[in-house]
């Protein structure tokens, strides 16, 4: 069952986060588990950030988690967030394909 981790956050170093995140993805390559991530900004709020990150499973995620790089960035991550990110755990309960 595929598991979909929200987070939530505000900052005001907005290249910075960026510059942080390509370097994980450098650095996790071939490691992490994600199957896909959405960084989106609020268009009403540009300081407000929600990141919508899929893994095939609970487990991937906290696997995906655990890893050094992982580890490694969420410190730096934090430290750039004006206030802690929200977190929310959620285990897709019914997917729809697209229609077109």
């Amino acid at each position: 069952m595929t598991f979909v981790q929200i987070i939530e956050y505000e900052t005001s170093h907005a290249d910075e986060l960026e510059k942080a995140f390509d370097e994980w993805l450098t650095a996790s390559e071939g490691k992490r588990t994600v199957l896909q991530e959405l960084h989106t900004q609020d268009r009403d709020d540009p300081g407000h950030y929600v990141d919508i990150v899929e893994f095939p499973s609970y487990e991937k995620a906290m696997q995906n988690n655990d890893l050094p790089e992982t580890q490694h960035i969420a410190a730096r991550l934090r430290a750039l967030c004006d206030g802690e990110p929200r977190f929310m755990n959620l285990e897709v309960a019914r997917e729809e394909p697209a229609r077109g």
